[in-house]
């Protein structure tokens, strides 16, 4: 059974579909790329799942069951924009957002000092958000969205901001809490390297529509370009280029074509029978980004032109 089960969700401002009668499911236990350019659609749909805003058309269900406003204490939700309170403590801060999430004062001190002390942060209690720096509030923003142990965590851009070491720290974080608590993840995101490190699975959104939905892996083999890198030592025979469609990297790196209906063994076996000394044989899979821009571009229609949703 999915965390999420997204049924035909669609949301209108004016005439303009901001989210089109999308669907997906959302694995449990696994971190799930949402994925689109800006002004996509991510962030309407997202407002949705955390009820923010209501369903025009559609369903959707959480843990089996139709989508209820006491599921919220169930999520937790980091949005692009952080909502912090500059004036305030971290501790009653993050006590104060703990407490609306139903947790007793008594939980809540427990789990948040927890929290200081995994990130090695226990002086900070009495400090002023204003007196952070943009890293540093983040932090503060992330053990705010997990301290109630969600079911499921929707990060929005979560590692915006933070330096490569902070970074580390919080992505590791998401993965302890995905394989100790069975936590499930929606990562949302533009950064398609990020997405090649951590999604599992993904939904590309544009224009409001599902353009492109599965895992990770199956996605790159669906759209890879029969091609292959081979490294060798020496020169190729001078007619070979004749027989595969041939790019030269350098003097000893080719990049092969391979045509449709013709097997990657039968390339590496004419040239071993043609005496060239391989080094290397690699299948050239997309990455994330080139399916991005692909998918996007071809689905590319001319409408109106609105705001970002």
């Amino acid at each position: 059974m999915p965390i999420l089960d997204i049924r035909g969700a669609s949301k209108h401002y004016r005439n303009v579909a901001a989210v089109d009668r999308v669907s997906f499911e959302v694995p449990k236990g696994k971190i799930f790329g949402l994925l689109g350019p800006n002004g996509a659609g991510k962030t309407s749909l997202i407002r949705m799942i955390t009820q923010i805003t209501g369903l025009d058309e559609g369903e959707i269900f959480f843990d089996g069951n139709q989508l209820h406003p006491r599921h919220t204490a169930e999520i937790g939700y980091m949005p692009e924009e952080r909502g912090l309170y500059k004036k305030m403590q971290v501790g009653d801060q993050l006590m104060y957002l703990a407490q609306l999430k139903d947790m007793s004062a008594k939980e809540a001190k427990t789990r948040i000092k927890e929290w200081l002390d995994r990130f090695d942060i226990n002086d900070w209690w009495p400090k002023k958000i204003e007196d952070l720096s943009k890293g540093m509030q983040q932090k503060v923003q992330f053990i705010s969205t997990v301290m109630h142990q969600p079911k499921l965590l929707i990060l929005d851009e979560p590692f915006s901001g933070l330096d490569p070491i902070n970074a580390t720290l919080i992505r590791e974080e998401i993965f302890r809490m995905v394989k100790e608590e069975n936590i499930s993840v929606i990562f949302s995101t533009h950064r398609m390297e990020q997405v090649e490190e951590i999604c599992e699975d993904i939904a590309l959104i544009n224009q409001g529509k599902c353009i492109l939905y599965g895992e990770v892996d199956e996605l790159k083999q669906q759209f890879k370009k029969n091609k292959f890198s081979m490294q060798h030592v020496g020169e190729l025979p001078e007619d070979f280029g004749t027989d595969f469609e041939m790019e030269n990297v350098d003097a000893h790196n080719h990049i092969f074509s391979i045509k449709e209906g013709q097997a990657s063994n039968e390339l590496l076996r004419k040239l071993v029978d043609r005496g060239v000394q391989v080094t290397g044989f690699n299948e050239i899979l997309p990455t994330m980004n080139e399916i991005f821009i692909e998918q996007v571009q071809s689905n590319r229609v001319m409408t109106p032109k609105t705001e970002a949703v």
